[in-house]
């Protein structure tokens, strides 16, 4: 027994794994391509036999076992080859078991440690399952499709609403396919109602965006009509609204009660919206009572600014003071569901707390609470403007009755700028003692309400040119509140009239740093700096102005005036020709138009600019010169009398224009003509040198006997004129 075992070699006692690697060449099958004798039995019946291994073996005749060390006899296969883990030739072979950890004969012949396979490299790629059927082909247009939906979706998003549609029309055609191929293998039931539902209302969603409201209302119809989507009738909704589009306001009223019937009282916000909106259809077709039940039921319900506006509104257009009163009050109760500034307020010197209230003060939150803010004062100063004439006797007192009103409600800051508005009012009148008086009982409120009450009475009195009360005024209110733009700008205003600009420019410049959106304090500073000739300076503000202001005209044309300053004529054209655009009317502009085409040499174009200014004004003395003189030089002396009489007519004290006319009658070849305008002229001017000498050669030419009178009156007013230098 003992001669199976085989004692680690003394040379190695730290190799824990020798032996394995040692094997018998017999079961070597690299080699068995190259070995004569295996292919010659492996072409034999002898190796064409079927293995016995295959058969399962008798347990009567027993078997001896092969342990770790060897065994008893030698098993051989069917093949005649050893069996696993038996020993030849003296030399033991290694379990198979052993083998998946890498230890096989290979690592003999010098490959390297790999046990998993990693030197065969990475397996080939699993061939791609072809598929044919129809079912596939189904799952992959149903697949398109909602890829369609969603590019349209997209497009819209962006802005590009013509490719929106396309992609929408696209996808109805191929959800109209996959249809007709489902209908063919599968039943009704089968079909995806929510696809169908998504490209329908996508589709007619896309035509409402491209102002195709046929379509788009044919394309509701087919949703709403079709009982299989569960949902459809809430798309009368849609279809309300675009009726409302059109102006046909019986038919939006039509399908929004339909839809409001359709909607469960669950969606609270939702039936609010629609009566919203047949309240406001009514409103539109004049049916104010109707719309007062549809406002008074959202009021009653879910109360909201928008509706208690629009209540007042109707109640105003039946005349109805009580009910404007009852209304304003319900208005100024409205919730506005936001917090107030305290929260922003630190209460320690937390660096950590600061910071966090720092950056909440202008999240998206904060702004959103600003906006709903501003939207509701904006609603309740609106209709206190509104209602006060109607609900009292006067103005004033109707007012006092709001801004009271106001004092009373969580709305209470609002109660100043009321009476600040109350005095906008009165100036709108023409009433300035009234909005003075109103103006002035803000002396000695607070540092705010004062500032913008000092602001108002400066600019009063700056428009009535008093410019000590305007000054006064202007540092009352840059005292109460040094971070009011509007004040600074007014002080920059006193101070550019008392003829001070480098300083007006400080306070400007000061307004903008406060406010830099502040653009009449920006629009006065380039003022300034043009008027100290920093041109430069000037020209980047007007610039940057024009930017937040692209379509202002006076904007435009300080931009003109500057670079025509510049000498760069070409520039200055391209404004003014921006600067027509806008206000194509102006007959100033024109006229610098056309004085700047002259300049440049182009006759044609500033013919064309100087006819257009005195088309809207023709009683500019300058245009009807230039044009006057244009039908001189042009030999059309005819057409040139037409301006030079305008002229006459407009300055009938100077002999100038009707020089000019009996000119052109003496250019144009009628003497008779021209002779009798100059004893006109010489009767009104009888002093007028130039008159009597056009006389004296016209008699002379003409061989007339009164030449010898004018030859007379002519020296006779020739000393007289200069008698008159010598005096000088």
């Amino acid at each position: 027994m003992m001669q199976n075992v085989h004692p680690a070699p003394e040379t190695n006692e730290d190799d824990l794994y020798s032996g394995y690697n040692d094997y018998n060449p017999m079961f070597d099958t690299e080699d068995l391509e190259n070995d004569v004798a295996f292919q010659q039995a492996a072409k034999t019946s002898h190796g064409r036999r079927p293995p016995v291994t295959a058969k399962i073996p008798a347990t009567s005749s027993p078997r001896p076992l092969a342990t770790g060390f060897g065994s008893k006899a030698t098993l051989t296969s069917s093949m005649g080859r050893p069996m696993t883990g038996t020993i030849q030739d003296g030399i033991s072979r290694p379990m198979t078991a052993v083998q998946a950890a890498g230890y096989t004969k290979a690592a003999a012949r010098g490959s390297s440690f790999d046990p998993l396979g990693q030197a065969r490299g990475p397996a080939s790629p699993l061939e791609k399952k072809t598929s044919d059927s129809l079912e596939e082909k189904m799952r992959q247009l149903e697949k398109k499709v909602n890829e369609l939906v969603e590019e349209s979706c997209v497009a819209n998003s962006c802005g590009d609403l013509k490719l929106a549609l396309e992609k929408a029309k696209e996808a109805g055609r191929q959800e109209r396919e996959l249809l007709r191929q489902r209908e063919q293998i599968a039943p009704p039931e089968s079909i995806n109602l929510d696809l169908t539902y998504t490209v329908l209302l996508n589709l007619a969603s896309q035509y409402v965006a491209n102002e195709m409201y046929a379509e788009a209302l044919t394309t509701y119809q087919v949703i709403v009509k079709n009982k299989m989507f569960s949902n459809g009738g809430i798309l009368k909704v849609n279809m309300g609204n675009i009726y409302l589009k059109q102006r046909n306001y019986s038919k939006a009223i039509k399908f929004y009660r339909m839809a409001l019937d359709q909607i469960t009282s669950s969606h609270k916000q939702m039936r609010i919206k629609i009566m919203e909106n047949i309240g406001v259809a009514f409103i539109k077709t004049g049916q104010y009572v109707d719309a007062i039940s549809s406002f008074e039921e959202i009021m009653n319900i879910s109360p909201n600014l928008k509706a208690g506006f629009n209540l007042i509104l109707c109640y105003f257009a039946i005349g109805n003071g009580e009910q404007m009163k009852k209304a304003f009050k319900n208005l100024i109760e409205v919730p506005l569901e936001v917090d107030y500034e305290d929260k922003y307020i630190s209460l320690n010197d937390d660096l950590h707390t600061n910071l966090l209230i720092e950056a909440i003060k202008n999240d998206s939150l904060s702004q959103i609470e600003r906006e709903r803010k501003s939207l509701a004062e904006e609603y309740i100063m609106t209709a206190a403007k509104l209602i006060a004439p109607a609900i009292e006797t006067s103005f004033a007192v109707g007012y006092d009755w709001c801004v009271d009103a106001v004092k009373d409600s969580h709305y209470v800051e609002l109660a100043n700028d009321l009476e600040i508005n109350k005095a906008t009012t009165y100036l709108r009148q023409q009433n300035f003692n009234q909005a003075l008086e109103t103006l002035k009982m803000f002396e000695k409120k607070d540092s705010r309400v004062k500032s913008a009450a000092a602001t108002n009475l400066s600019f009063l009195y700056y428009l009535g040119n008093e410019l000590e009360q305007a000054t006064n005024y202007a540092d009352l209110a840059v005292n109460s509140d040094r971070y009011n733009p509007a004040a600074l700008t007014n002080k920059g205003n006193t101070v550019f009239a008392n003829g001070d600009c480098e300083k007006a420019a400080e306070f400007y410049k000061e307004a903008l740093r406060n406010d830099s959106l502040c653009t009449e304090a920006l629009y006065n500073l380039g003022l300034a700096y043009k008027k100290l000739n920093r041109i430069d300076e000037a020209l980047d503000c007007f610039l940057k102005l024009h930017a937040i202001l692209p379509n202002n005209a006076q904007v435009l044309y300080q931009l003109a005036s500057i670079y025509q300053i510049m000498e760069d004529p070409n520039q200055a054209i391209e404004w003014l020709l921006q600067l027509i655009s806008v206000v194509p009317t102006d007959p100033h502009v024109l006229s610098k138009l056309g004085n700047l085409y002259d300049t440049e040499g182009d006759k044609s174009q500033a013919f064309h600019y100087y006819c257009e200014s005195y088309r809207y004004f023709p009683s500019n003395i300058e245009v009807i010169e230039w044009l006057g003189a244009y039908y001189i030089d042009t030999q059309f002396c005819e057409k040139a009398i037409e301006y030079f009489e305008r002229a006459a007519l407009i300055l009938p004290t100077q002999v100038k224009w009707q020089l000019m006319v009996a000119s052109c009658y003496r250019r144009s070849g009628n003497y008779q003509k021209a002779l009798e305008k100059y004893k006109v002229i010489h009767r009104k001017f009888p002093e007028n040198v130039e008159c009597l000498r056009f006389l004296v050669r016209l008699c002379t030419d003409m061989g007339l006997k009164e030449v010898q009178e004018y030859i007379t009156k002519l020296k006779k007013a020739e000393k007289i004129k200069r008698n008159q230098r010598a005096a000088h």
